[in-house]
């Protein structure tokens, strides 16, 4: 019997190289928590936050004092400043895919306020481990996002860290006379919802290595897709309010808007958009952590209808990365504006979700 050596392959080149570390690179598997699902939880932030000092400008329309989307400076009776900030973690394994998601995620917050995008600069955490190459993809997905969105990418600040992060601080224009808030739903206001619900729950799958490839493919499609699209169809109609859903899920979003205004929100639970089978990856335990956060800190404020079941209930309280804008509007307007975002591919997973009524006992109430 004949013993063969394992004769080692020699790499022809540097380049070589470089493309097989590459394509073995997993950016998930350098993350503790995947895109919004990081999040510090709203009970610990509430309580730092309600610590700091308070801040007073009479050109500040709006800072800390309604949890809104991003701050507002106003320059003149026709033009306000938006100023916001956004990173995170990998929630994919491609790095320029990463950075498509990172910056429209970033950019969200200023088209959930009515604004345009106009100047960003990029956030970035790196480990060396990584190798530059890495790096370039995840900023070019970041550059391709900036562009579509027309706003220029004006520098940005870089640290080592062991585990990857990026993002944006975006600045955009907005006529303060035209403003969208998230504490301005009415009483008979119809909500409309532009983006499907469940990428913590895929991305969670994604790092367990369970996703299923539908559920994959439509979340990175909508984490990818900018909200510019549903805005620019939203400013053709009076809006009430106005936020985008992230980190503190369905739940704790809507549950601002409904705090903010005064109001009662009542959300229908058969017309949520869900990504598929996010439910079964509730049931498996596929659960991020930033979920049991905000249940903690949300499940005695608001009223769930007693059918719903708990793996349902962790929908709702899911983390969303890059999600889409949660939109209160005059109800006689809900239906042409569905129409309208749902024959546009970008925004065809919109709809109504629920409406707003005067205040009750509960803020929120899913049905």
């Amino acid at each position: 019997m004949h013993l063969h050596k394992k004769i080692p392959r020699v790499y022809e080149n540097q380049k070589e190289v470089q493309n097989l570390m590459k394509e073995s690179v997993k950016l998930t598997q350098f993350a503790k928590s995947a895109g919004c699902a990081a999040k510090i939880g709203p009970k610990v932030l509430a309580e730092i936050v309600g610590e700091l000092p308070k801040f007073f400008d009479e050109h500040l329309l709006v800072g800390t004092e309604t949890n809104d989307d991003g701050a507002v400076y106003r320059i003149s009776d026709e033009l306000a400043l938006i100023q916001t900030l956004d990173f995170f973690p990998p929630v994919v394994d491609e790095p320029s895919l990463f950075g498509e998601i990172a910056a429209a995620n970033a950019l969200s917050d200023i088209y959930a306020m009515g604004g345009t995008p106009k100047i960003a600069l990029n956030i970035v955490a790196f480990p060396n481990c990584l190798g530059q190459e890495v790096l370039g993809e995840i900023l070019q997905g970041g550059a391709k996002k900036v562009q579509e969105a027309g706003a220029v990418l004006a520098g940005g600040h870089s640290i080592n860290d062991e585990e990857p992060k990026y993002g944006l601080s975006v600045t955009g224009f907005v006529n303060p006379k035209k403003m969208w808030k998230n504490s301005g739903a009415e009483p008979g206001d119809a909500l409309i919802l532009t983006k499907p619900i469940g990428t913590g729950l895929v991305n969670t799958a994604v790092k367990a290595d369970m996703v299923s490839e539908t559920s994959r493919k439509l979340a990175i499609e909508q984490m990818r897709c900018l909200n510019y699209y549903a805005s620019e169809i939203l400013k053709d109609y009076e809006v009430h309010g106005c936020t985008d859903v992230t980190g503190f899920s369905l739940a704790g979003h809507a549950l601002e808007m409904a705090e903010g205004s005064q109001v009662t929100i009542k959300i229908d639970t058969k017309k949520i958009p869900f990504l598929p089978d996010v439910e079964e990856y509730a049931k498996m335990g596929l659960v991020p952590e930033g979920t049991y956060r905000n249940k903690e800190f949300l499940r005695e404020k608001i009223k769930l209808n007693d059918t719903i079941k708990e793996s349902f209930e962790d929908l709702l309280f899911d983390p969303q990365t890059s999600g889409g804008l949660l939109v209160s509007l005059k109800k006689e307007d809900a239906k042409e504006v569905l129409k309208r975002l749902q024959e546009q591919e970008q925004t065809r997973y919109s709809q109504i979700v629920g409406e707003v009524e005067e205040k009750q006992e509960a803020h929120l109430i899913f049905l």
